[in-house]
């Protein structure tokens, strides 16, 4: 068991680098991962019901405990990353399968990741959890109802199906994780230390399923992809940040709020656009999901040592 502990704390902590070596596979290799292409929705899933198992009714008390701070950060997370998808999409031009899948990356609640990287970047941890649950509980009304307003002007939205995507790959798996969490208690503690190691192995798998799937897309498109994912993950940062600095929160919380803010959960955007849209409009979910973590840990490496600077002022 210890073993494979350390198996998993690696690839949490070198995740980035798996994803990109994956992403490398996939596009040079495209039927090493394509297999999985069908199993994306499940694979999401497992995530999810990996993220159930480490909350606790408890968690949720925190909420109440700090209404303010939760719900300014939950209205920054809904209005930034779309809004920037939106304008990025119009500045760029993007094709229409493109714009979508920027703009589901961008409605999207907050990823899971985002709590590991704030506790890096000596973040208010628990505000970053609170601001996860709440996005993430809220996201089945308002990924589709923005995706439907932002999108609908280049392709059909059916806010019905997507809201009962949501459902059943995010909230029912959550809830089945805290069901289970709360019957077995402690006996989940062993099973959360190698959640890492699961999380990677769906997540991965994701994303060469995605790229595999678009190889010769994102030959002819990945530079414009690219550089548009980058300038949307970086502006959610930022704004995020300013926007936390603006509303008087300490250091702590605006470091919370940035990270929250600019990291997405890219994995539920590429779900969300295969099942709906086109598997072209699942790519920029995938760059997304590989770009984040690395650009998460670089964020979270700066804003730690600002505060360690601070401290010993």
């Amino acid at each position: 068991m210890k073993q494979l502990e350390k198996i998993s704390n690696f690839a949490g902590k070198y995740m980035s680098v798996i994803a990109l070596v994956v992403a490398a596979v996939g596009l040079l290799f495209p039927p090493s991962f394509t297999w999985a292409v069908p199993n994306i929705t499940l694979l999401l899933g497992i995530v999810m019901f990996g993220m159930g198992l480490t909350l606790k009714l408890s968690d949720f008390k925190e909420v109440l405990k700090r209404p303010k701070d939760v719900f300014a950060g939950f209205v920054l997370q809904f209005t930034i990353m779309p809004l920037v998808a939106f304008a990025l999409a119009k500045v760029f031009n993007l094709p229409p399968e493109l714009s979508v899948g920027v703009i589901l990356v961008g409605t999207c609640p907050g990823g899971t990741s985002s709590n590991v990287m704030t506790y890096l970047a000596k973040g208010d941890v628990a505000l970053s959890v609170c601001m996860t649950m709440v996005s993430t509980l809220f996201a089945p009304f308002l990924t589709p109802l923005m995706t439907w307003w932002l999108a609908g002007k280049w392709v059909s939205v059916s806010y019905s199906a997507m809201f009962l995507s949501i459902l059943k790959v995010v909230i029912l798996p959550i809830v089945l994780g805290l069901i289970v969490h709360k019957i077995f208690g402690d006996k989940t503690i062993k099973l959360n230390k190698v959640l890492p190691l699961i999380s990677v192995i769906a997540i991965t798998l994701i994303i060469g399923a995605v790229v595999g799937a678009n190889s010769q897309k994102i030959m002819t498109t990945g530079l414009l992809v690219g550089s548009v994912v980058i300038l949307h993950n970086m502006c959610g940062y930022g704004l995020g940040f300013f926007a936390a600095k603006l509303l008087g929160m300490n250091s702590a919380k605006r470091n919370a709020v940035a990270i929250e803010v600019g990291m997405q959960n890219s994995g539920l955007a590429v779900s969300l656009a295969t099942a709906h849209f086109s598997p072209a409009a699942a790519i920029p979910g995938a760059i997304f999901s590989v770009w984040h973590n690395f650009s998460g840990s670089i964020v979270a490496n700066i804003m730690a040592n600002s505060a360690r600077k601070a401290e010993a002022k």
